[in-house]
């Protein structure tokens, strides 16, 4: 009998929302992201402990102050895990430029160029990586100019459907909305729990997906943020689903055919671009998604600055 994990890879794509190497061996998938979160939950991992301690003595043995050495580390880290990674996935992996530089386009750019070059450095071409960035307008228009010069880009904490036009707009690779944060908004606005089909964050990376054929846009949709099987199994069909372990493993244990949910309309007219004036005004009608957005770049921003304190606490040793 198939599992259901098996039988869900026949319609999506499956994304390790993990950068726990056991855990991608185990399941394989064809990507993996990476996020300060996800690299915090990694750095107490035994598997690990040998890269960060040959990572920070690079780091002081190039010198600087300890917040230069702190900086170099997070990006070195986060390099060679992910380099590490893509010996595990035939697809990408996802790299993301800090949180607290979602406001600001010409900088993201330039950690964007970083992280490249320090992943040629360790012989993993550009065409394996996916800069990821915030879903702000400041972070498209960054996205815009990197997928000009060859570099693609996964953008991230995406929940209005003027962020996904406006990524659609620029050209961006692939988009990653979100489904549990979405829910957890209305639940808790609502106090009702939601059936899969009837899941306001389920129908909202539908839509996504809906406006992605109807405009016959190139960017790939990869549902994110999923809190159950259930919402993950109602979104097969979606392009790429990025999933964490302990739903891959629910999914792994479970026998069963696997129906596909999301399917995408022909192509018709494509909208005339956002302007910056309409971006901002669609996205702030939507309560939710400016809620979950400045949300979600808050808990990247105090997950990487939590890391950074126990990189600085580790090189003070």
């Amino acid at each position: 009998m198939t599992t259901r994990l098996d039988a869900l890879k026949t319609h999506s794509l499956v994304v390790a929302d993990t950068g726990d190497l056991e855990a991608i061996q185990r399941y394989r998938p064809h990507d993996a992201t990476t996020n300060p979160s996800l690299l915090l939950k990694a750095f107490d991992l035994p598997g690990y402990q040998a890269l960060i301690a040959e990572t920070l003595a690079a780091v002081k043995g190039e010198g600087g102050d300890r917040q230069q050495q702190v900086e170099r580390a997070v990006d070195r880290l986060a390099v060679a895990k992910g380099a590490e990674i893509t010996k595990w996935v035939p697809g990408r992996v996802s790299t993301e430029v800090a949180a607290r530089l979602s406001f600001d386009e010409d900088a993201s750019v330039r950690k964007a160029h970083e992280l490249i070059e320090r992943y040629e450095r360790h012989g993993v071409g550009r065409e394996r990586v996916l800069i990821k960035l915030a879903s702000t307008w400041e972070g498209i228009r960054a996205a815009e100019r990197l997928e000009k010069e060859g570099v693609q880009c996964n953008l991230t904490l995406l929940f209005s459907d003027a962020q996904a036009q406006a990524c659609f707009d620029a050209g961006v690779f692939l988009v990653s909305p979100f489904v549990g944060r979405v829910s957890d908004w209305y639940k808790k606005e609502t106090g009702r729990d939601y059936a899969p089909d009837e899941d306001p964050g389920v129908r909202f990376v539908r839509g996504v997906c809906e406006r992605v054929g109807r405009g016959g846009y190139d960017t790939v949709v990869m549902g994110a943020s999923f809190r159950t099987t259930g919402q993950v199994l109602a979104l097969a069909g979606c392009p790429r689903l990025t999933i964490s372990p302990a739903l891959l493993e629910e999914l792994a244990a479970a026998e069963g055919e696997v129906a596909r949910r999301v399917e995408f309309p022909s192509a018709g007219e494509r909208p005339r671009p956002l302007s910056e004036a309409e971006f901002r005004w669609g996205h702030n009608q939507d309560a939710m998604a400016n809620d979950k957005l400045a949300e979600g770049i808050r808990r990247f921003d105090e997950d990487q600055r939590t890391l950074e304190a126990r990189i600085a606490e580790r090189l003070g040793a």
